[in-house]
C-alpha cells in the first residue's frame, strides 16, 4: 500500500500563495494524481488533476489561481497555490485521481487563508 505524506500549508493572508508538496512510498508514474480538499462541514472533493501524461484539469473555482505538477522520477506531487482566497481554507490532500482504487489518504495539510 503506498502512503502519501502532504506538506506545505500554513496560514496566508488572501492573496497570498503557498505551494504543497505531496510524496508517495511508491512510484506514481503511470497513475493520474490529484489533490484534493476537505473544507469543515464539506466533503472532500478533487480540484486538481494531472495525467500521466502531464496533462492537467481543474475545477472551475480554482482554474488560473492553482497549478498541479509532478515529478515522477521522487514521486512527488505539487499544488502552487495564488490568489488564495478565504474559501481555499480546507485541508488538502493528494490521491489517486479516481473513484476506485485509491491508496489510503494521508493526513494532508491544513490551509488557513485569513488576515
Amino acid at each position: 500500500q503506498v502512503q502519501l505524506v502532504e506538506s506545505g500549508g500554513g496560514l496566508v493572508q488572501p492573496g497570498g500563495s503557498l505551494t504543497l508538496s505531496c510524496v508517495a512510498s511508491g512510484t506514481i508514474f503511470s497513475y493520474a494524481m490529484g489533490w484534493y480538499r476537505q473544507a469543515p462541514g464539506k466533503q472532500r472533493e478533487l480540484v486538481a488533476t494531472i495525467y500521466s501524461t502531464s496533462s492537467t484539469k481543474y475545477v472551475d473555482f480554482v482554474k488560473g489561481r492553482f497549478t498541479i505538477s509532478r515529478d515522477n522520477a521522487k514521486n512527488t506531487v505539487s499544488l502552487q497555490m495564488n490568489s488564495l482566497k478565504s474559501e481555499d481554507t480546507a485541508v488538502y490532500y493528494c490521491n489517486r485521481a479516481t473513484n476506485w482504487g485509491r491508496w489510503a489518504w494521508g493526513r494532508g495539510t491544513q490551509v488557513t487563508v485569513s488576515s
